[in-house]
């Protein structure tokens, strides 16, 4: 759990030291593998300020994980008019290989299937964007299908980063979104 204190611009800069730390840290190893001592030292601040800030590692390492759920949501939500069904949007592939740098940390804090702490992040944003849109359209079953989309978004991305699913990122995001597209035809 992450402690925020939204307007206060030193609080913003050390979350983001330690943010910028972590991903340096899980470049060298796993993050089961990171120490609270290592990561306090390559940000620069106390230990306490660590604790100030979040629970834990995990908590730390799904914060700075939180741009990829953005990201995410966005390239879900990047195309105009009527939605080509075979062919992502630009941005949802672009999304995908962008995942590279850091997808061994990406692993461990998304299990297969959409699990974990950065799937549960990444399900409720999605599902929450999905809802308002689907509500905003007028569409039935809006709560329904945002839960499947999320789940089957959530669920493809982790089955591939976790080498379960073949392909490239071009690929993987031409076969999600021709599930996401049906599954928004289907109600």
């Amino acid at each position: 759990m992450t402690r925020r204190a939204p307007h206060d611009p030193r609080a913003a800069r050390t979350r983001a030291r330690l943010r910028e730390a972590l991903l340096a840290e899980c470049a060298e190893r796993p993050l089961a593998e990171v120490g609270v001592a290592a990561l306090v030292r390559r940000a620069g601040v106390g230990r306490a300020t660590f604790y100030v800030h979040y629970d834990g590692l995990e908590a730390l390492a799904v914060d700075a994980c939180a741009d990829v759920v953005r990201e995410a949501v966005e390239a879900l939500h990047s195309w105009q008019g009527r939605p080509d069904p075979v062919h992502a949007p630009p941005a949802l592939a672009e999304f995908f290989a962008s995942l590279s740098p850091h997808a061994g940390l990406y692993r461990e804090l998304l299990t297969p299937g959409g699990g974990g702490p950065l799937g549960r992040v990444l399900h409720r944003d999605l599902r929450a964007y999905s809802l308002r849109e689907r509500q905003r359209a007028g569409a039935a079953d809006a709560a329904l299908v945002a839960s499947a989309v999320a789940a089957t978004f959530a669920g493809v991305l982790a089955d591939w980063l976790h080498g379960l699913l073949e392909g490239d990122a071009a690929q993987i995001a031409d076969e999600v979104w021709q599930l996401l597209v049906a599954l928004h035809a289907s109600r």
